[in-house]
């Protein structure tokens, strides 16, 4: 072969060479270009998802704002359903994305109680990508709270608490509190009468939250108090609702009062008390004093059907309340007419859910009692609010129960039988809800240091699921709106 031909057989090989791998960087290049390009319509659709977020929770906020001018105008302003679209601006970039808006205000006897939002926010720049938000807007009630009291209390080492707990008096929590407990006071000088001062000495000046409690660092004082007769309910105003707007009104009965047992179903039957047991019973504010509030007899006057669009029941006497609630339902015994009549309500009975859509609001204008004559193991769930009174259950002792006579001597009684002493202890009390008081709450009573009356175990949680969907008319405890549900939904 000469040199000639093998140059030229050299410079083919080198073409081969060059064009293979000319096409292997060429794929390479392409590849990586197209992995480049991929990656960043990736970033820009992930870009345009999260700014279409940011769109919606502005249009939550815009509404909030207008909720705050237009505290009952779901119609943004005009007489028309949604939905209500806005243009949403950068103040960078100008006009980027829309929101809308589809709104609904959610009403309980006639009053608009809470806003439901929905809104929907994209870009221009991708318009099918959308994020749409939920929220509620409601004012805060007293269903945030495990406790709302009006003044001291000692919160005893069988407690556990699950939910936050507030008093505007001193508290002594030796108890278990898994959330916060704040009282509007500072501080106070002990006395060792109304609540004890160990470790401390009579007359030491100590915190307004102080006890043997394991979760001290929850413990918050002085905290901003709750005002107590703004939060508790218009009677007069439920009474109206009752019996103009809906609800149901059952007039004084002449007798004791009405019992009230609910039976799962959206019904209530209403008997009217006759009869009564007549003994006494013990309260730190009062001493012993007569009680009448064990059933002798009482006899059927109604079944109601809970009104949907007023589910408020209102008693113009005493109530027993007992059974089985369907739906949200609150129940209002008082009497705003007569001056020095302010009827109680003795919870007479477990009181449950049909399922999680119920709840209870249950108000009495004095006292809120559990009875006397109850389950050995009770439950009881809801709201129960002491407008005047007291949440508790009163001391019992077999020397104050009335008796019967059981045998004869000819035509005198020679025996005697003390009635209902197997009530005086009793062994779980389990609340799930809320309770407020104007007095002090107890529901055990010890003596020299021995449980003697009442419940000897407690267990208190508050109703999460009443925070969002309240009962109709369940107290606030705040003027400013909030949202008390937020959630993207998918």
């Amino acid at each position: 072969m000469n040199i000639a031909s093998a140059s030229q057989h050299n410079k083919g090989y080198l073409v081969v060479l060059i064009l293979v791998f000319g096409a292997i960087f060429f794929v390479m290049i392409s590849a990586f270009m197209g992995f480049v390009i991929v990656e960043r319509r990736v970033q820009e659709a992930s870009y345009n998802k999260e700014r279409a977020l940011d769109i919606a929770e502005a249009g939550l906020n815009y509404y909030k704002w207008y909720l705050a001018h237009y505290p009952d105008d779901t119609t943004n302003g005009t007489t028309t359903p949604g939905p209500y679209v806005h243009q949403y601006e950068d103040p960078e970039g100008g006009v980027v994305g829309e929101f809308s808006l589809d709104i609904a205000g959610l009403t309980s006897c006639g009053d608009i109680y809470a806003v439901d939002i929905y809104s929907t926010g994209y870009t221009y720049d991708d318009p099918d990508r959308e994020r749409i938000v939920y929220a509620r807007y409601a004012r805060p009630t007293v269903s945030e709270f495990a406790y709302i009291i009006n003044s001291n209390v000692w919160a005893g080492d069988d407690r556990t608490i699950v939910g936050p707990y507030h008093s505007n008096g001193i508290i002594r929590m030796d108890g278990t509190n898994n959330s916060t407990v704040t009282s509007g006071q500072e501080n106070w000088v002990c006395d060792d009468s109304e609540l004890p001062c160990d470790p401390h000495d009579d007359g030491d000046t100590i915190d307004a939250v102080y006890g043997d409690g394991p979760n001290s660092d929850l413990w918050t004082f002085p905290s901003t108090p709750i005002n107590f007769t703004g939060l508790t309910v218009d009677l007069a105003d439920m009474q109206d609702k009752a019996e103009n707007n809906g609800g149901i009104y059952i007039s004084p009965s002449g007798e004791y009062g009405y019992r009230l047992h609910f039976n799962g179903d959206g019904t209530v039957d209403v008997y009217e008390v006759d009869e009564v047991y007549t003994y006494e019973s013990y309260t730190s504010e009062n001493g012993w004093q007569t009680e009448r509030d064990v059933i002798e007899d009482d006899d059927f006057v109604a079944q109601h059907t809970i009104p949907g669009e007023c589910p408020l029941i209102f008693v113009e006497d005493q109530v027993w309340l007992e059974g089985e609630v369907s739906g949200r339902v609150t129940v209002a015994a008082a009497d705003v007419d007569t001056s020095g009549k302010d009827p109680s309500m003795i919870l007479n009975n477990t009181i449950t859910y049909a399922d999680e859509a119920s709840g209870l609001l249950a108000v009495a204008e004095q006292d809120m009692l559990i009875g006397f004559v109850v389950p050995d193991d009770m439950e009881l769930n809801g709201i129960f609010i002491a407008k005047n009174g007291r949440f508790g259950r009163n001391h019992y002792d077999a020397t104050h129960l009335p008796t019967v006579c059981v045998s004869y001597w000819w035509i005198f009684c020679s025996g005697w039988d003390t009635l209902f002493s197997e009530y005086i202890k009793r062994d779980t009390l389990t609340m799930h809800g809320t309770i407020v008081s104007n007095g002090r709450v107890g529901t055990k009573w010890t003596s020299n240091g021995s449980y003697s009356s009442g419940f000897e175990t407690r267990h208190n949680s508050y109703d999460r699921d009443l925070i969002s969907d309240p009962p109709p008319l369940t107290p606030e405890t705040s003027d400013t709106y909030q949202f008390i549900e937020w959630r993207e939904v998918e």
